[in-house]
């Protein structure tokens, strides 16, 4: 395989990027992969045979997949609760966040969990963070009000609905509600997230679009394993509130994009690795 497009490529992260692997290869593909096939796919995009082997076992462990064999060949099947998680992600990464309307308003959540549920506590605000909720104060978090019910089954699901309570309505000041959002979110990481990879894949975008092969499959999981980070990390704010060269939705169309060019070739080549 011939080098990557200079800038387009970073060192793989096993874990992200088998994650990555199942949600947008695997599950395509019927939610079966061969480990053989698997194994040698992912040491196209530089993760090695041990560390695939590892990351399968704990995902095995961990209830995301069934050992399977099919017409003689070893491998694995997603479980429910694997495909079930992959397209919730889904909804996300492919789909990004719409710009919320502001005139919703606003959800805030507040918790009090002890510190003997630490645990749960700690579970809540990662959840809460994934969903696109803000720190805006101590135990305070922040959303467009659309997200009342995701937060309501994050709640419910670890069993602290009866340390939180959740309000939705509008914001009447008296700071600036864009500086009160500016630092509830690390907006201008997010920001820095989006340019970095327009920058790395804007000016490569013709070369890619050539690619076929071992080279289509490596570039297209290395870019998705790159833009998942960042959908999840955007709220999705009302327009009116974030700066007026916010690069979200050039960086959502460049990712479109790039999928409808690189997506057929891998999937072709990946399918090829299956044994037809």
């Amino acid at each position: 395989m011939s080098e990557a497009p200079e800038g387009a490529v970073r060192g793989p992260q096993p874990r992200t990027t088998i994650v990555t692997f199942l949600g947008a290869v695997v599950r395509p593909l019927g939610g079966w992969m061969p480990i053989a096939a698997a194994v040698d796919l992912l040491g196209e995009v530089g993760i090695d045979a041990p560390s695939v082997r590892t990351a399968v076992f704990r995902l095995k462990k961990n209830g995301w997949l069934d050992p399977a064999s099919r017409s003689g060949a070893r491998g694995y099947l997603l479980t429910e609760e694997a495909d079930a998680t992959l397209a919730a992600g889904d909804e996300v990464i492919w789909h990004a966040r719409k710009p919320a309307d502001l005139s919703d308003g606003w959800c805030i959540v507040h918790f009090g969990v002890p510190e003997s549920m630490r645990a749960k506590r700690h579970q809540l605000r990662s959840h809460l963070t994934s969903l696109g909720f803000g720190n805006i104060g101590t135990a305070l978090w922040i959303a467009p009000a659309r997200m009342r019910q995701a937060a309501e089954r994050a709640i419910e699901d670890l069993g602290l609905g009866g340390y939180a309570a959740i309000f939705v309505g509008d914001y009447f000041g008296p700071q600036d509600l864009t500086r009160v959002l500016y630092d509830s979110w690390d907006l201008a990481a997010i920001d820095r997230g989006y340019r970095d990879f327009i920058d790395a894949y804007r000016s490569q975008f013709r070369q890619l679009s050539e690619l076929a092969g071992a080279e289509a499959f490596a570039a297209y999981l290395t870019m998705l394993d790159r833009w998942r980070k960042l959908p999840f990390r955007d709220p999705g704010l009302p327009r009116e509130v974030l700066a007026a060269d916010w690069p979200a939705g050039a960086a959502v169309a460049l990712f479109e994009e790039l999928v409808a060019v690189l997506e057929g070739p891998a999937l072709d080549h990946a399918r090829a690795s299956w044994g037809g």
